[in-house]
């Protein structure tokens, strides 16, 4: 009994199914049963080619779409953005699921020298998109001793942020009430370093335990201090 060449020479045109002693002419059917048709090789499709420009094929490993991101949100992340506020968006559906608790959303811990600028900037781009936070410029009254009144704040909020700027890196280094919050932060999975005007590399130098935690940088967002905001508010927004 003849057999089929199929699987040596592979059926991909008539002429191969002809050639073929088993199959050729009218045998095919016969020797093969009429369930079995011929074998099509997959068609190239350019669109999925990797060639060109390769941007798509950056965009698609580079940003991500994390799972607390609404659909019809314009907000774009990076992979590592994502990895980083996923353990911190699970923080804040467990407390989220406390309705027993009446906490703020973040507490922003920053240096003293930027209260009136970048912290107070942060401040009110976050509560401008509805999020709760504690600021000690507002939430500090007066006589309150200011050590009492942080721990205070961090008890009551669901996570923790960190601007990190220059002015933050020179109290680190003198051990300042910053560094003090930050023992307190760094002991959770709550924490979210902000760097801006400045760099990871520098924060390394002065505080490798909080370099080490990955967050967000206003140099990495097109609108800065902007960009930075409304990614926060859509991780604590539940």
């Amino acid at each position: 009994m003849a057999r089929c060449t199929a699987p040596v020479r592979g059926h991909h045109s008539a002429e191969a199914r002809a050639n073929c002693p088993a199959c050729g002419g009218g045998n095919y059917r016969s020797n093969h049963g009429s369930n079995y048709g011929m074998y099509s090789p997959p068609s190239y499709n350019p669109s999925s080619s990797n060639s060109g420009s390769g941007s798509s094929s950056r965009s698609s490993t580079n940003t991500a779409k994390p799972r607390w991101s609404s659909t019809n949100s314009s907000v774009i992340y990076t992979t590592q953005e994502v990895r980083a506020l996923t353990p911190i968006r699970n923080s804040v559906e467990e407390l989220a699921a406390k309705p027993e608790l009446d906490l703020r959303d973040v507490f922003l811990c920053h240096a003293w020298d930027d209260r009136q600028e970048a912290a107070k900037e942060l401040h009110d781009l976050l509560e401008s998109q509805g999020v709760s936070v504690w600021f000690s410029e507002k939430d500090v009254l007066l006589g309150v001793p200011l050590l009492r009144a942080i721990d205070k704040g961090l008890a009551n909020s669901r996570i923790g942020l960190v601007l990190v700027t220059p002015a933050l890196l020179k109290r680190l280094r003198t051990e300042g009430i910053a560094d003090k919050e930050l023992s307190v932060l760094l002991a959770g999975e709550r924490l979210i370093p902000v760097v801006h005007n400045t760099t990871y590399e520098k924060l390394r130098e002065v505080s490798p335990l909080l370099a080490s935690r990955s967050g967000l940088s206003t140099e990495e967002n097109e609108n800065s201090i902007k960009a930075v905001a409304v990614k926060l508010a859509e991780l604590v927004k539940i």
